[in-house]
């Protein structure tokens, strides 16, 4: 038996709902290209998709819109326990409280397919308003209550800076959401699949989900860009810290992927409204996040060693300077990556329990041969 470490290569499911071609690098939703979504959908529509397989028509999208806005709103005993969990730990208190919400589901074991859609469109709403008011609690900030005519993406702004936003910077968190919405089976999802394979309910699946996403080589990538950028300070520092990473051999984040051996084509989006942000914001200097990130791309661009590896940046990339662009603190990096992925989850949800067989992979065995037991007073 032949190991493939990480399960790389490994087709453990059929599924409808994402395609990657990651030589090309190529994105589709059910179909459709992440830059028609990005440009055409809004985060609502792309969530229909989702979880019907096709795009709504008018009404069908003004329903699914209105069962969204009315689940928004969190069980008073809900925004107490974000109230008291450590507001410097967001990844986890998330996780806390979307186990939490399960005990409110009286059905929560309910796996039929219209109770699972329900639990889903739940969770979709509810998830960006649980990470918006972890986000007031750790500024020391009153929890806001949603606010109806507002889009999710414009809702989740609104409460988390307090003040409506403006269309453009709502369109562009409203593409991110869109843009981190779905990846075929990355470790949340497979985590996610994993524990509803044991028939298990869609709050423990997502819960195990949000856990996987936790970790830094997952959604906590971007976290560590940021980071990574205003360590270097300036676009004139980019190429003597790079060199020093390469030659130490530490990894450079928000470059390489798995599946992808070109550039990531939501990387591609991104990088556009990186720049754009910039120019409104008035920051086009050398110490501007999209200039440094952009040198950073041209130098790993030019390095041929990593480019026949096939290391090209990724989503995480230049999300970080997008959110920073957005007043959004880095803190909330991942829990926006996991607000948004709720609608992929649920998909992935939905397939899993339709054809479900639980996971049971083997472990090679590379230990020790059969032994004799020793009494411990021979030892």
């Amino acid at each position: 038996m032949e190991v493939a470490k990480g399960l790389e290569g490994i087709y453990a499911v059929e599924s409808a709902i994402a395609t990657i071609d990651g030589l090309k690098g190529i994105l589709h939703y059910r179909g459709y290209n992440i830059h028609d979504l990005a440009e055409k959908s809004t985060f609502e529509e792309t969530c229909y998709l989702l979880l019907y397989g096709e795009l709504p028509t008018k009404e069908q999208l003004k329903e699914f819109e209105i069962k969204l806005k009315v689940q928004r709103e969190l069980p008073k005993e809900i925004v107490k326990l974000i109230k008291i969990l450590p507001a410097e730990k967001p990844m986890s208190t998330l996780r806390t409280v979307v186990s939490a919400i399960g005990l409110y589901d009286k059905d929560a074991d309910a796996l039929g397919r219209e109770a699972l859609i329900d639990k889903s469109i739940n969770l979709i709403a509810k998830l960006p308003v649980i990470v918006a008011s972890i986000g007031r609690v750790a500024k020391g900030e009153k929890i806001l209550k949603p606010k109806k005519g507002l889009s999710t993406a414009a809702n989740f702004l609104y409460m988390l800076h307090g003040k409506r936003p403006d269309k453009f910077h709502a369109r562009v968190f409203d593409i991110c959401l869109i843009l981190h919405a779905e990846h075929e089976l990355n470790a949340s999802s497979f985590t996610a699949r994993a524990t509803a394979s044991t028939l298990s309910d869609i709050y423990s699946a997502t819960t195990s989900a949000i856990g996987a996403l936790k970790g830094a080589w997952h959604g906590g990538a971007n976290e560590q860009v940021i980071k990574m950028l205003r360590e270097i300070g300036s676009a004139e520092r980019v190429e003597s810290y790079l060199r020093e990473k390469i030659e130490k051999k530490e990894r450079i984040m928000g470059f390489g992927h798995r599946v992808y051996k070109a550039k990531d084509p939501r990387a591609t989006i991104l990088e556009r409204y990186s720049k754009e942000l910039a120019e409104k914001a008035g920051d086009n200097g050398n110490n501007s996040l999209y200039q440094i990130s952009k040198k950073i791309e041209d130098f790993m661009s030019s390095q041929q060693k990593l480019t026949e590896k096939g290391i090209f940046v990724n989503v995480d990339f230049y999300s970080a300077s997008v959110y920073t662009y957005l007043d959004i603190p880095p803190s909330l990096f991942t829990p926006i990556f996991a607000a948004s992925r709720m609608s992929g989850w649920a998909a992935q949800l939905l397939e899993q329990y339709a054809d479900n067989r639980i996971f049971r992979p083997r472990a090679k065995y590379v230990g020790a041969e059969e032994r004799n037991y020793v009494s411990i007073n021979k030892r």
